[in-house]
């Protein structure tokens, strides 16, 4: 008989993290500043905010690179259709991540 503890607590840990990762993600889309339209006398808050996503974006990343490395041990399953979800998830967050920090990067450069 194996001790299957280990395995069934790196997934959910990973899982929990990257439910993290996907709360992180969705409030920073919230905050997104797209758009040239300001409101008069707000200005100097556009830079706070630019800090708080590029600061947003590079946990996300961090938390997605900790949940995909706790997601998938050595050993996978013969039919992986929650993989393939799983990879979705990470793909679409590091990517909008990784365009956020090129954004901002070109709105504050």
């Amino acid at each position: 008989m194996r001790n299957r503890g280990f395995g069934r607590v790196r997934m959910f840990v990973g899982g929990f993290l990257l439910l993290a990762a996907i709360i992180n993600w969705t409030m920073t889309l919230m905050m997104s500043p797209h758009g040239s339209s300001v409101a008069p006398g707000t200005e100097h808050v556009r830079e706070t905010v630019v800090i708080f996503l590029r600061n947003s974006a590079i946990g996300t990343l961090v938390l997605s690179a900790i949940a995909g490395w706790l997601l998938f041990p050595i050993r996978r399953p013969r039919w992986p259709a929650s993989d393939y979800a799983i990879i979705a998830v990470l793909v679409l967050l590091v990517g909008s991540s990784i365009y956020q920090l090129i954004w901002l990067r070109s709105l504050t450069g």
